[in-house]
């Protein structure tokens, strides 16, 4: 079986948000790691009087993912550049085919993706094109599908309105940490000040929290979508 380990992300920074600690944990362990990003995470935003074009964010945007990327030690970055929180526009059989080509190309054991109660559409609609690439059908390469949290989404969901987030698999981050936290650094414009959840503050009481609900000093916290022991 493949020790290869997949991200499929809607946005550069929901790897690092997500999941950053863990991936640099596994490359540290010798998997590799690879990452694609869905949207391009800038193109529905407004661009005020006096500020970079959308072209000059995007080519920024794309340079952070590359840096974060490389302080993780991912194996690969790929981005399709779809349009921004206009997923839900797209046809979902193409974001599928996609993601299917990407599962085909690294063929990995372990894939993580966002959480399907998450308040950006982009999020959800990573989530469901997922649920479909991987269809576990005989053959196919993955095994394990794991659900992050992205804070300031995830948490912005009220529960009432949707799945809750309700984390039943942790992967102790205590080491890589510090990792996470750099990489997270690489996206500065997306980061906000303290108490926003996107904060180098925040991001790390979330992982001293997940951490000692299950007795470590950091952890970054899933909900196990399935998994296969052969």
């Amino acid at each position: 079986m493949s020790d290869a380990v997949a991200v499929v992300a809607a946005h550069p920074d929901d790897e690092v948000l997500g999941c950053g600690g863990t991936l640099a944990r596994m490359a540290s362990e010798g998997r590799s790691v690879h990452v694609l990003f869905v949207s391009d995470g800038q193109t529905s935003r407004r661009i005020e009087p006096g500020q970079p074009s959308t072209e000059k964010t995007l080519m920024a945007r794309t340079a952070a993912a590359k840096a974060a990327c490389a302080i993780l030690n991912a194996s690969s970055v790929e981005m399709l550049a779809l349009p921004d929180n206009s997923l839900d526009g797209v046809e979902l059989l193409d974001v599928v085919r996609h993601i299917e080509s990407f599962v085909q190309r690294h063929r990995p054991s372990l894939l993580l993706t966002h959480h399907c109660g998450d308040v950006n559409i982009d999020h959800r609609v990573v989530h469901d094109a997922v649920i479909s690439a991987c269809r576990p059908q005989p053959g196919h390469p993955v095994k394990e599908l794991l659900f992050f949290e992205v804070p300031s989404s995830t948490e912005w969901r009220p529960a009432g309105s949707a799945h809750a987030f309700n984390p039943n698999y942790f992967v102790d981050i205590s080491k890589s940490l510090p990792k996470k936290l750099e990489a997270l650094n690489a996206y500065a414009a997306e980061l906000r000040p303290f108490p926003h959840p996107r904060s180098i503050k925040a991001v790390t009481a979330l992982a001293n929290w997940r951490g000692a609900m299950v007795g470590v000093e950091a952890a970054e916290a899933f909900v196990l979508g399935r998994r296969l022991v052969s």
